[in-house]
């Protein structure tokens, strides 16, 4: 049984989590509290000294940001697993901090149990993540069919919104650029409108109702 106890910093400019975060972490026994901060510079500058193994660190910050900090953190020898907090479910604030290594991202308000839960996961599975952001990127990925749509129609909407061009849809669907066309065409008569831009816009608005 791992029994190591992991050095956590938290940065949050909002100091009525501060509070939150200190109860929290009293009642944790695998991890330690090592540090509050407000400033992802001041983390920086005591990061030698501290040495964490976990950075919780929220993103939207005066100075730099949660992202431009978790970079900061890469750079350095001791690099330590970071988790991103925001209350922001922003699918590209997603993707980013997933690009630039985060091992994990969180949405606020955070239980006790959840963030005990997000740090079992970075420590044993080396990756934690929301619930609600899980569903998010799922939902994000899911294709989505409509039903006033052939399957043909709906793969070729699916292709339009991820901007791709006739051509490019009519080699990954092994056909001729004539034959998208036509499809498109169909697609515009069903949507009632007369142009690509008008048709996401619709479609767009298809997925929010």
């Amino acid at each position: 049984m791992d029994t190591t106890i992991l050095k956590v910093i938290v940065i949050d400019d909002d100091l009525k989590f501060h509070e939150t975060y200190a109860l929290y972490f009293s009642t944790y026994r695998e991890y330690h509290l090592a540090g509050i901060y407000r400033t992802v510079e001041d983390a920086l500058e005591d990061f030698e000294m501290v040495r964490p193994d976990v950075v919780l660190t929220e993103i939207t910050f005066s100075g730099l940001s949660g992202i431009e900090g978790l970079i900061e953190f890469q750079k350095l020898e001791n690099s330590a697993m970071v988790i991103m907090v925001t209350y922001e479910d922003d699918f590209n604030g997603i993707k980013n901090a997933f690009k630039f290594g985060a091992e994990g991202y969180l949405t606020k308000p955070i239980s006790k149990k959840a963030l005990r839960h997000a740090l079992n996961g970075i420590k044993h599975e080396g990756a934690a993540i929301s619930n609600d952001i899980a569903k998010k990127i799922i939902s994000m990925y899911r294709r989505k069919t409509y039903e006033s749509f052939s399957e043909r129609e709906n793969q070729i909407i699916e292709y339009l919104g991820q901007g791709a061009t006739y051509k490019a849809i009519a080699d990954k669907l092994f056909v001729t650029t004539s034959t998208i066309n036509f499809h498109i065409q169909n697609i515009y008569i069903k949507l009632n409108v007369n142009s690509k831009s008008e048709a996401l816009k619709k479609i767009r608005e298809m997925d929010a109702a």
